[in-house]
C-alpha cells in the first residue's frame, strides 16, 4: 500500500512549511522550525539526531524554519529556500557524508529525514560548512 501522490505533498507541505492538511481527521503538532544536521555516516531509519553526528569545534545544528520561506515544496519534494550556513570550524574538524532533518536544537531529537550528500563535505579549521538554495532535498515516496 502507498500514499496517493497528493497525501505525499500534503505531508511535505506539514512538516516543512507547517501547513495544515485539510479534513485530516487528527491534528499534528509540531514546532516552528526544523533542525539541520550533519552526519559521518548513514543515520539509518532507526536512528536519531545523534547517530553518527559530526562534533567538529564549534559545531551545531541550524534551525530552518517550516514556512515557505524556509522550504520550496513541489511534486512531492520539500528543497531549502535559502542558504544553510553552519557554524565555523574550529581546531578540529571531520567530513560530512549525510544530512539529517530532525525535531530538535540539540540532544538525542527524532530524526524526520535523512540522505547522502552528493559528494562528502570535509570540514576543517576556519571552513563554514554551507548548503545553497535548493541544495538539499527531501522526496516522499
Amino acid at each position: 500500500m502507498s500514499k496517493s501522490n497528493t497525501f505525499e505533498n500534503d505531508l511535505v507541505k506539514l512538516v516543512f512549511q507547517g501547513v495544515a492538511i485539510s479534513d485530516f481527521a487528527q491534528a499534528l503538532s509540531g514546532g516552528s522550525v526544523l533542525e539541520i544536521s550533519l552526519h559521518t555516516a548513514n543515520p539509518d531509519e532507526a536512528g536519531d539526531q545523534t547517530t553518527s553526528e559530526i562534533a567538529y569545534t564549534n559545531y551545531a545544528r541550524v534551525a530552518v524554519a517550516r514556512t515557505a520561506g524556509g522550504w520550496d515544496v513541489t511534486n512531492n519534494q520539500a528543497s531549502n529556500a535559502a542558504a544553510i550556513n553552519f557554524p565555523q570550524c574550529g581546531a578540529s574538524g571531520g567530513t560530512a557524508t549525510y544530512f539529517g532533518v530532525g525535531t530538535n536544537h540539540t540532544g538525542t531529537g527524532r530524526l524526520l529525514y535523512s540522505g547522502q550528500l552528493t559528494a562528502p563535505l570535509t570540514i576543517s579549521s576556519g571552513i563554514t560548512p554551507s548548503f545553497a538554495i535548493g541544495a538539499l532535498t527531501v522526496t516522499e515516496d
